[in-house]
């Protein structure tokens, strides 16, 4: 039986190989979980992943579309920040849908807390369910280039199962806001 709280794994020296406002990638010479000895990077996130889910009282919600440059493609995504660690997550989920989307929401429900990629990095992500809705211009940030779509979460969903949506927050939120939805429980 293993003991799920001890850490089968020995960090024997790290390096920090990069380092930038947003992310430090660390090298470390380990003593892997089976014993060998091993070598891992992991990428260190200085922001929490946020992403927001707004619906109107009919399901519909907005999605994001901009060019993504690691993936070197357009993608169609859940509204999408980052907040800062020491930051209250919920104000900094507030501005993003303000400044993406033009929306302000009454209600706030946190729908999911995930880790993004844990084979290679600690990054966090939290996703709210917004509702209650007032519509404003929207304020992107400096250098986003963004479009925005409004469709009914049905819609959303097929896009997701039909592979159109690929992103970790954005395919995560979206099924389980439609599972919560056809239980009544949205």
């Amino acid at each position: 039986m293993i003991d799920e709280t001890k850490n089968p794994w020995k960090t024997l020296k790290s390096e920090v190989k990069y380092d930038n406002p947003w992310i430090k990638i660390t090298e470390s010479k380990t003593v892997n979980a089976d014993g060998g000895d091993g070598i891992y990077g992991v990428v260190h996130y200085k922001n929490i992943a946020i992403g927001i889910i707004p619906l109107d009282e009919n399901n519909n919600t907005w999605l994001v579309g901009q060019y993504r440059y690691p993936l070197k493609q357009y993608s169609w995504e859940i509204c999408e920040g980052g907040g800062l660690y020491n930051d209250d997550v919920i104000d900094s989920a507030k501005r993003e849908l303000k400044e993406e989307l033009g929306i302000e929401a009454k209600q706030w429900t946190k729908l999911l807390d995930m880790h993004l990629s844990n084979s290679v990095s600690d990054e966090v992500g939290v996703i709210y369910i917004a509702k209650d809705l007032s519509y404003y211009t929207p304020e992107p940030e400096e250098g986003e280039v963004l479009q925005i779509k409004k469709l009914p979460i049905n819609e959303v969903y097929k896009m997701v199962m039909a592979g159109e949506i690929t992103d970790s927050l954005s395919v995560s939120g979206i099924l389980k806001t439609k599972i919560l939805i056809d239980k009544g429980e949205i």
